[in-house]
């Protein structure tokens, strides 16, 4: 089975379906080019300054590798560590097991409130949802992801989760939902950003104060020292890691590094790539719970570290997929993304949207869904992305990689079991074109014989920009290029013979090519 639920049709359709309905509005597309071009610029300008950055870029990538090329290892050192520190280690094979032990820790507790810092992680689990089914209520603290819950809404950015949303309409959303989630928004809200921010801290303060249980992630851990790593930018994951006598983090296997040294690269290469920033305004660190932890000391008297596999280590078994495990999530190949701008995040189906979303999600679900078998066509190839990865995921490489699977139909590996996914409806056309083009290729003479048609077929005026038949959907959004004069074949062997006989230059033995 899949590493988690596909995606309903009904409420994710194919991305070309999603992608149709979302450019028509034009101010989500407003929204959206001028969020992603502002934070696209002010990156380009923070990375300009470091003259070393393609060195940074390839200890990333290095870093990350190795890590994946030793991932057992590492993992096994990290639950040592983590224990050593006070710490208690659980394994989540999926997103069920892992909703069961995070529910479990939280009714444990006695509590039916937790304050949440930022997580992918938790959203991929759907751990909201699975909370919400055994009586408690999840508070997202993040500013952008709070816009979201309060609205009802879908992320649909890594980085900026609301960059769907204006101010006037966050606005809207304080005045009508705040009041049902704890304190209201303050009499005559405005839509500045200095009013909205601080309707949010006052709204979120009495839950740091009275919550009990924090949940995160982790942007890193350190698996030489067991430490946790959390970047942000708000401080509101200061509070959630430091305020609650519990704190739980879920975090995907991927997020280990081996040594604390490692961070130094990460700590220059993630803000810059993120929020063109520097140093990151919040970074904090935590091992365990340590010696000074208890009655007298500060941070939680308990901590649980849940790793989270859900299908990737299926992706491992991928040598070309794989390299979507090194994502820092960062969020800076969404910003470049000429179709991520125009569609927006929710046509992607996932929590993870944008460029590394057409390669990761595909890979932790499968093709089976419409949508997943479509979103490694959800890309112009540009490589845009690739240009701009701090850890050099070959984006574009892994998209084709996908395409091949969606249109042969696998094989694959699920949790360990290795099946045949049955291609995606929609793609016989694009198989027998590729198959006639085998048969084609395999035969000289008939691929000559062709060549010297269309050449042909030039000369009488005609012009072939619109195929026939189901090619016509092709034809439809392209140009085809317009058919040379005469095949290489002939120009080649011309021109051979023509500086033959004047000795231009000696071509003895040279057949041309084959």
């Amino acid at each position: 089975m899949p590493a988690f639920p596909d995606p309903d049709p009904a409420r994710f359709p194919a991305f070309p379906e999603a992608a149709r309905e979302a450019v028509r509005d034009a101010a989500l597309r407003a929204n959206l080019r001028y969020a992603t071009h502002t934070i696209r610029d002010k990156r380009a300008r923070a990375v300009a300054e470091l003259a070393d950055w393609d060195r940074l870029r390839a200890a990333g990538k290095a870093v990350k590798d190795r890590t994946l090329r030793h991932l057992d290892r590492y993992l096994l050192q990290l639950e040592e560590s983590v224990t050593a520190a006070g710490g208690t280690v659980h394994w989540a094979a999926d997103a069920a097991e892992a909703n069961r032990i995070v529910t479990e820790l939280v009714l444990a507790t006695g509590e039916r409130e937790v304050v949440k810092v930022k997580s992918m992680a938790t959203q991929e689990i759907g751990l909201n949802e699975a909370l919400e089914a055994a009586g408690v209520t999840a508070y997202e603290t993040d500013l952008a992801e709070l816009i979201v819950q309060l609205g009802h809404d879908r992320p649909s950015h890594i980085l900026v989760p609301a960059i769907h949303r204006n101010r006037g309409e966050i606005r809207d959303i304080f005045r009508a939902e705040m009041g049902r989630w704890g304190r209201p928004a303050p009499e005559g809200l405005g839509d500045s950003p200095a009013e909205l921010a601080e309707a949010a801290r006052l709204h979120l303060r009495e839950k740091f104060l009275r919550a009990k249980v924090g949940i995160s992630g982790a942007n890193f851990m350190v698996a030489e020292t067991g430490t946790m790593v959390v970047l942000e930018s708000e401080g509101n994951g200061r509070m959630c890691l430091t305020l609650p006598e519990t704190l739980i983090s879920v975090v995907g296997i991927e997020k280990v590094v081996p040594t604390f040294r490692d961070l130094e690269i990460f700590l220059q290469t993630l803000p810059r790539s993120s929020t063109a920033e520097r140093m990151n305004p919040y970074t904090t660190l935590w091992t365990g719970l340590g010696p000074s932890k208890g009655a007298d000391g500060d941070g939680p008297s308990a901590f649980h570290l849940v790793l989270l596999d859900n299908g990737r280590t299926d992706i491992l078994a991928d040598e070309v997929g794989r390299q979507a495990l090194r994502c820092i999530r960062c969020s800076a190949c969404l910003n470049v993304c000429p179709v991520y701008e125009r569609a927006g995040g929710h046509a992607y189906g996932s929590v993870y949207p944008g460029p590394i979303g057409a390669v990761l999600s595909p890979q932790l679900r499968g093709t089976g869904s419409p949508i997943d078998a479509s979103l490694p066509y959800a890309s112009t190839l540009c490589g845009a992305c690739y240009d701009v990865c701090p850890v050099a995921i070959d984006i574009p490489e892994v998209l084709v990689h996908l395409r091949e699977r969606v249109v042969q139909g696998g094989p694959v590996t699920r949790r360990g079991v290795r099946v045949r996914i049955r291609p995606a409806r929609g793609h016989a056309a694009e198989r027998a074109a590729m198959r006639a083009a085998r048969l084609l290729l395999d035969r000289p003479d008939a691929l000559r014989a062709g060549e010297r048609l269309l050449a042909r077929a030039r000369r009488l005026g005609i012009r072939p920009h619109r195929l026939p038949g189901p090619g016509r959907a092709w034809t439809d959004a392209r140009e085809l290029p317009e058919p040379p004069p005469e095949p290489f074949r002939d120009w080649w062997a011309r021109e051979r013979g023509t500086a033959t006989r004047t000795g231009s230059k000696d071509r003895k033995g040279d057949d041309g090519p084959k």
